[in-house]
């Protein structure tokens, strides 16, 4: 009845209803030519890196350039392809999901001119504001999280690390050399929202010490049963010390089950994470999420740990490199990084990408479910 008083009629719902709000429906933000196309897309070609063309079977056509792109971006820097959109796009331009950005236009003769309007744009350095590239055999832009910037458990920062790899990656950006499509994504610690499980190659922030514990502060600032819940291996229980005479509320930390993911941190500012020396990165590879040739792969640790050597982490970069120009040069076509791995082995793995192997690299990982659930959509008569 309270519906009936507010004036809803159940006989017409969407009468006076509000429909604004949240996120505007999608299909309005539609280049036009893709608005009348909607499923009756033939087939689509890469025409040079960064390049592609799609067919409709009514003979529409859309050429889309795509760019590389930051994660964090300035408002300035957003403006600016906006005003690229409005003058080559008709204000239509999208994002993929690893951040480039896509500028989409309804015939050949309009891509020339898009084309180099994009490559003239450079900052004042000289580097490229929008280098095209990132399609087919290649690498696109690096999945990162948050980092220094904003997040409050990291043990790496994203956005540099990402930029430092990018740097020595980049003739594999603008090219499609590689032996099939090769993806790098970048986690800051073990929380993954980076989704480093199933990447070629996987850059991952590690802690390797606990939290510390602020005695002083913590009953003041922190509810500690909260601190307590929220450890995932129950690594955290309740403790009195003393401290300058006085008895005080505060937690204990057992190290031999604490996994090092911050939880507790983002409950009580208390117990902090961050370490100089403790914090560095793993770098992981042959993960993959495609189902094409051979079924979903997990990453596996190949480098137990760098240290963090900002700016421009030149270790990290180097081992990567390394990685990628071993693949590139021994992978048969349509190979990706887990599937050349399992072929040659990946003790010759390690051989080839000068990698040392440790005690710490043996995957012990078993899960019945894993092996068992039927994980992929292939069918094999």
């Amino acid at each position: 009845m309270a519906f009936i008083s507010s004036g809803y009629n159940p006989k017409k719902p969407m009468e006076d209803r509000i429909t604004d709000i949240g996120p505007q429906k999608f299909d309005q933000f539609y280049p036009p030519v893709i608005k009348a196309n909607k499923g009756k897309w033939l087939y689509h070609e890469i025409l040079e890196p960064g390049i592609l063309v799609h067919v409709s079977e009514t003979g529409d056509e859309v050429y889309t350039i795509r760019v590389g792109g930051c994660r964090f971006m300035s408002v300035t820097h957003v403006r600016e392809m906006c005003a690229i959109a409005d003058k080559h796009c008709e204000g239509f331009l999208r994002f993929t999901t690893r951040n480039n950005i896509e500028f989409m236009v309804d015939s050949k003769e309009k891509v020339e001119p898009l084309k180099q309007d994009l490559a003239s744009r450079k900052f004042n350095g000289g580097s490229q504001k929008f280098p095209i590239g990132g399609t087919g055999a290649g690498i696109t832009n690096i999945v990162h999280t948050q980092g220094w910037i904003h997040c409050h458990t990291p043990a790496t920062d994203a956005s540099g690390t990402v930029k430092a790899t990018m740097d020595v990656l980049f003739d594999q950006f603008t090219d499609m050399k590689l032996p099939a499509k090769l993806r790098v994504s970048m986690a800051c610690c073990l929380n993954m929202c980076g989704a480093v499980h199933c990447s070629d190659i996987a850059i991952l922030g590690y802690h390797r010490k606990p939290p510390m514990i602020d005695t002083e502060y913590i009953d003041k600032m922190c509810e500690l049963p909260l601190a307590v819940a929220a450890c995932p291996t129950a690594a955290i229980k309740p403790a009195k010390v003393e401290f300058e005479g006085k008895t005080l509320k505060s937690v204990s930390v057992n190290p031999e089950r604490c996994m090092y993911c911050g939880n507790c941190y983002t409950m009580c500012p208390s117990m902090p994470l961050a370490d100089t020396e403790g914090d560095g990165i793993v770098l992981m590879a042959g993960g993959k999420i495609s189902n094409r040739i051979s079924m979903p792969k997990f990453s596996k640790v190949v480098v137990a740990f760098i240290p963090n050597e900002q700016p421009r982490w030149p270790t990290m970069t180097e081992t990567i490199k390394r990685m990628v120009d071993a693949y590139s040069n021994d992978a048969n076509k349509y190979e990706r990084m887990g599937d050349w791995a399992e072929r040659i082995g990946w003790e010759r793995f390690f051989d080839k990408c000068e990698l040392e192997f440790t005690h710490h690299l043996i995957d012990d990982f078993r899960d019945a479910a894993y092996y068992t659930w039927r994980q992929s959509t292939q069918f094999k008569f």
